[in-house]
């Protein structure tokens, strides 16, 4: 079993919002992506570079779709939460990140936290199947990833992504009990040996936050913003 990490999820309560906040932050506007009928979202992407095999990550800026009939289940990255609501009246935010795995069902049985039932979806052309918690929750404050499953037969999507020039060169995450966030890692397969992942420790609420090279230089979103 192999995991790694796949993407960063920014939600905005736009798109607009979401793409103006990439511009302004990255020095990058992403583009379209499309659309979640399961989920009532839609989505810009960006890559955040990497080489093939494996090493294809990107950024992806997700909201509500006004456009779409709410889904009969609460959307995902917590999009319904009142909570999250009013988290993003203040900007678009880092709220998760996404990992892949070439053995999805496998690796959210081991996890020691559950990570939601695995789910099939699909956005145009491609097709992949998600962890989702049934109440759309941020498992471990968006700390410990959801976990992805492309289909083996098929190029990664970031390969087609635009390639603006940013790239990840950290992902922080803040936990009370980092013990028992590595641990989880581990049990789901998480290879960190390239260093992108990195654990603190820290009081309070688990917080996240990532560090990227951008146009406009070397840019810290999330907590990682604050730290700097």
């Amino acid at each position: 079993m192999s995991t790694r990490i796949d993407h960063l999820a920014i939600a905005a309560s736009t798109l607009e919002e979401g793409v103006e906040w990439a511009r302004r932050a990255l020095g990058a506007v992403p583009p379209a992506g499309g659309v979640h009928p399961r989920m009532g979202t839609h989505n810009h992407l960006m890559r955040l570079g990497g080489a093939p095999p494996g090493g294809e990550v990107y950024l992806e800026i997700i909201a509500v779709d006004p456009q779409a009939p709410p889904p009969d289940r609460p959307r995902w990255f917590a999009l319904d939460d009142p909570a999250m609501r009013d988290r993003l009246r203040s900007g678009p935010q880092l709220v998760t990140w996404i990992a892949r795995t070439d053995s999805i069902q496998e690796a959210a049985v081991r996890s020691p936290i559950p990570l939601g039932p695995v789910e099939p979806m699909s956005r145009g052309g491609l097709e992949w199947r998600i962890t989702v918690p049934p109440d759309g929750a941020l498992p471990e404050g968006g700390t410990l990833p959801a976990l992805i499953q492309w289909p083996a037969d098929r190029p990664h999507p970031a390969g087609g992504m635009a390639d603006l020039g940013c790239r990840l060169l950290a992902l922080d995450l803040w936990h009370p009990k980092p013990d028992r966030l590595s641990a989880a890692l581990d049990a789901i397969g998480l290879e960190r040996g390239d260093g992108l992942v990195r654990i603190h420790a820290a009081e309070g609420e688990p917080t996240l936050g990532a560090r990227l090279a951008t146009p406009l230089g070397t840019v810290g979103i999330g907590r990682t913003a604050m730290e700097a």
